[in-house]
C-alpha cells in the first residue's frame, strides 16, 4: 500500500511538472525563454517516472531493480546538448533575418 502512494505520488508530480512546463510554453513570449521551461521541468518529470518505475518494480520483484537510470542517465546527457544545438540554430537563423 505505501508503495502504490509512493508510486501514485511520484507520477503525479510528473504529470505536475509537465502540466507546469506547458503553462511555460503559453506563457512565455520569446521563443528562447520558451525553451528553457520544458527542458527543465521534462527532465525533472522523466527523472520522477524512472525513480517511480524502480520503486515499483523493485517491490514488485522483491530484489533491486535499477536498470531504469539507463533511460536517465541518456537524457541527462542528451537534453542540454538539444537544447544547446537547438538554441543556437535558432539564434544563427535570427541573426541571419537581421542582416
Amino acid at each position: 500500500m505505501i508503495v502504490e502512494a509512493l508510486v501514485a505520488l511520484l507520477l503525479l508530480a510528473s504529470g505536475g511538472l509537465v502540466l507546469a512546463a506547458a503553462l511555460g510554453l503559453w506563457r512565455l513570449d520569446d521563443f528562447f525563454l520558451r525553451m528553457h521551461a520544458p527542458a527543465l521541468a521534462n527532465t525533472l518529470a522523466s527523472w520522477a517516472v524512472a525513480l517511480a518505475s524502480i520503486v515499483y518494480f523493485t517491490a514488485a520483484s522483491g530484489r533491486p531493480v535499477l536498470h531504469q537510470w539507463v533511460i536517465v542517465i541518456v537524457l541527462a546527457i542528451t537534453v542540454p546538448v538539444t537544447t544547446g544545438i537547438v538554441a543556437r540554430a535558432a539564434l544563427f537563423h535570427l541573426r541571419k533575418d537581421r542582416a
